[in-house]
């Protein structure tokens, strides 16, 4: 009896020495904190069968897989977030939150970066990534973080040429007198469309295809994957090739949010968000001979004998409307272009 209390008094010391050693195990080896997650809410007015969108995905995809999860980029197509200015509002306020927006909106904030947005100003991606390198252009982006909260991840999205969607053939400016043809509703988009001839009508994208069916407007000014994506075939015969715009698309986010992730996040999305672009820009420029072809066949006329040179001229008024012209030469000088 005494060797049996005697062997469990022992085991009872080495039972509560385990304990010991386990808690100063404890107080000796913190457990690491969880890893902070970080989402960002992305926006577009596209469709999800647009190449933006699924460019935009293969962005996140890359983004969380190189960030192991940690960063995740949640994309909302056909603007079910919201309408583009209510959500660069939201950016400017801190949301984490995204846009795929436009040179001319980012003017209501820094108006001379609206020029990128002006009749014939680029002719094509390569002018395009010359621009990033561009002192002026660099100005205008810290100017929007600084002053306006806007940090612009990217502008090599682009869409390509925007071109006259209507039921009738657009060959000169002359041409387009007295039609309402449907545009953003910012200053540079509306001063190109009144330079060339129409009359311009601020209307979202998504109504454009009840507009015109409804003869609210007579066209609009679009680039050939938005007739295809938005079926704009249904309700409009012809395809004039004005060219009048390179559509060049920036992708935005708070700078406040941005500056909140670790410096290798804020890297990555950079880095993934141009790789995704100029993939995503180079894809739909190969792509327009297609879609002619299947525009075609679905009933509408292309017509490619625009007087280019007259719209050209004609397009001169928007930049002295909004006072761009000075603006446009210094970064055609800074570029190495002639114009």
């Amino acid at each position: 009896m005494k060797m049996s209390q005697k062997i469990i008094g022992i085991l009872l010391v080495v039972f509560m020495a385990s304990l010991a050693l386990t808690a100063c195990g404890k107080s000796d080896t913190p457990k690491e904190a969880p890893k902070q997650k970080y989402v960002l809410k992305f926006n577009h007015v596209l469709s999800d069968s647009e190449p933006f969108h699924k460019g935009f995905t293969n962005w996140a995809k890359r983004v969380k897989e190189r960030t192991n999860g940690g960063l995740e980029i949640q994309v909302f197509h056909s603007a079910q977030l919201g309408v583009e200015e209510d959500i660069i509002e939201q950016i400017r306020q801190g949301a984490n939150v995204g846009q795929n927006t436009d040179s001319a909106r980012l003017g209501m904030y820094v108006p001379a970066i609206a020029v990128m947005n002006a009749p014939y100003f680029a002719d094509g991606i390569d002018d395009v990534v010359k621009l990033k390198e561009m002192p002026t252009v660099k100005a205008w982006l810290k100017e929007l973080e600084d002053k306006q909260g806007i940090k612009v991840l990217s502008f090599s999205w682009i869409q390509g040429q925007r071109h006259m969607v209507t039921n009738k053939p657009i060959r000169t400016p002359d041409d387009l007198k007295g039609m309402r043809i449907r545009t953003p509703g910012a200053p540079i988009w509306q001063e190109s469309i009144r330079s060339i001839g129409a009359s311009p009508v601020a209307l979202p994208f998504g109504e454009v295809y009840i507009g015109m069916e409804q003869k609210a407007i007579d066209g609009a000014d679009l680039v050939y994957r938005n007739v295809t994506g938005a079926k704009l075939f249904e309700v409009a015969k012809f395809m004039s090739e004005t060219n009048h715009i390179l559509l060049i698309n920036f992708e935005i986010v708070s700078k406040k949010w941005f500056d909140s992730l670790p410096p290798e996040y804020q890297k990555i999305l950079i880095e993934e968000c141009d790789k995704a672009g100029l993939e995503t820009s180079r894809e739909m420029e190969k792509e327009v001979e297609s879609l002619r072809q299947q525009l075609a066949q679905k009933g509408m006329t292309i017509v490619k004998d625009v007087d280019i040179a007259a719209f050209k001229k004609a397009g001169e008024g928007a930049y002295k409307a909004l006072k761009l012209t000075e603006v446009r030469d210094q970064l055609y000088k800074e570029m190495g272009k002639k114009q």
